[in-house]
């Protein structure tokens, strides 16, 4: 295989007839190419998605409540109902698969702007929340402190705040920290500047649009009584969190007098769930991207070995003058073999190289873009590009395979007398 007279041999052959050697190539390049690029589409794809909820809790379900679909005990059904503080402290002293619980108020519904500062206004997401909940929804801040347990026991009019928050109510030279913000009539201090570390916003918008202030102070400020509109749990390592998410909406069904069979009464999803579907796609993106690509790289194998057997019956005189000098069988699928490696190889290699290539270039454009995406690093690992380069190989043999045995089966008088 590493004999330098054989290799002249096959670059003479292929120069031979450009055009046919070029055409024969370009299907294994193409082949390749696609391949290459439907796989960094499909990992950019899970890379931006993954990336914009992998700081969320994967081991967390949330709760909310839904008018009731089932009379039960003399209420009728349609019920409307709420969740109040007894049923966080009934779970935290009685369930003990919970890890983190954090209770959630949404603020007032208005048509108009909630949040005003001088001559600024605007219209932000008002939650009232537990210090846990950072513990499920990872936030960074940015300036100033997160909330804390003593904002929430001492119930402070304090507040923390998104970026757009920021960009909105205070000038571009102003420390936001320290200042007051009129929220639905009620001045809070902002603490502190906070960056989302994950897409997932558990109640609708952008989260940079977020004020956060403690959920005793929001409970407490706009009478809303003993009502909790909302509340999020982690489970204990061990513990799965769908048996969780069960056992609390029997037990809040039992609470509150809803029939066990009302499957409408207790909304709840659960993050690890969803990471199973999004694990599930992605697996069957790469699949079907590996089944595309090798299907249209095995077209263009075919198409080598066609050419292949075309290239040996124009040469049968010169393969039986070889043998007749004494050139052995081996010798014969040697040369065709290796002829087809190279120009398999030489061709994917040349795909390869441009898929990587162009993956890069496009990797790059939205890096500069600077912008949070669901299409983010669309990249081929070395195990893909050494898989890829493994694949090529071996069907570079194959191709060669079949017209290296036509080859040899040929005599060397029918050779010597063929005018082909």
């Amino acid at each position: 295989m590493f004999d330098l007279d054989l290799w002249k041999e096959i670059l003479s052959a292929l120069k031979q007839n450009r055009m046919r050697s070029f055409m024969t190539a370009f299907g294994v390049f193409w082949g390749i190419f696609m391949l290459i690029i439907m796989s960094g589409a499909g990992r950019a794809l899970e890379n931006g998605v993954l990336d914009g909820v992998k700081a969320f809790a994967t081991n967390s379900a949330f709760f909310w409540t839904e008018r009731t679909s089932v009379p039960y005990e003399g209420f009728q059904r349609g019920r409307r109902w709420d969740y109040d503080n007894q049923d966080i402290e009934y779970i935290r002293q009685n369930v003990k698969e919970v890890e983190y619980l954090s209770p959630r108020l949404f603020g007032w519904q208005q048509n108009g702007d909630n949040t005003v500062r001088g001559e600024r206004t605007g219209a932000f997401n008002i939650y009232g929340d537990y210090p846990d909940y950072f513990k499920i929804d990872g936030w960074t801040p940015i300036k100033g402190r997160l909330m804390n347990e003593i904002d929430v026991l001492e119930k402070r009019k304090v507040c923390v705040i998104g970026e757009r928050v920021v960009e909105v109510m205070f000038a571009s030279d102003e420390d936001p920290i320290g200042q007051y913000l009129k929220i639905s009539g009620v001045y809070f201090q902002v603490v502190g500047v906070i960056h989302p570390e994950t897409r997932i916003n558990i109640g609708g918008g952008k989260k940079e649009e977020t004020i956060i202030i403690p959920f005793t102070t929001m409970q407490t400020a706009y009478n809303y009584g003993n009502v909790i509109h909302f509340f999020s749990v982690t489970a204990k390592k061990g513990y799965k969190v769908s048996d969780l998410q069960e056992k609390l909406k029997s037990i809040l069904k039992d609470r509150h007098k809803i029939s066990p069979d009302d499957l409408q009464a207790v909304g709840s999803f659960n993050i690890e769930a969803e990471f199973i579907k999004f694990n599930a796609l992605f697996t069957g993106i790469q699949v079907l991207t590996w089944i595309v690509g090798i299907g249209t790289l095995f077209a263009g194998i075919i198409g080598v070995s066609n050419i292949m057997l075309v290239i040996i019956k124009e040469r049968t005189q010169e393969i039986g003058i070889q043998r007749a000098i004494g050139a052995t069988p081996s010798k014969i699928i040697t040369h065709i073999v290796a002829e087809s490696v190279f120009l398999t190889v030489m061709a994917g290699y040349v795909g390869l190289s441009l898929g990587v290539g162009l993956l890069e270039i496009l990797s790059r454009i939205l890096e500069a873009g600077g912008e949070e995406l669901f299409f983010r690093n669309p990249q081929v690992n070395l195990n893909m590009a050494l898989s890829a380069l493994m694949v090529l190989v071996i069907a570079g043999c194959f191709a060669g395979l079949i017209p290296a045995k036509r080859a040899i089966n040929i005599k060397p008088i029918d050779a010597l007398r063929d005018e082909g």
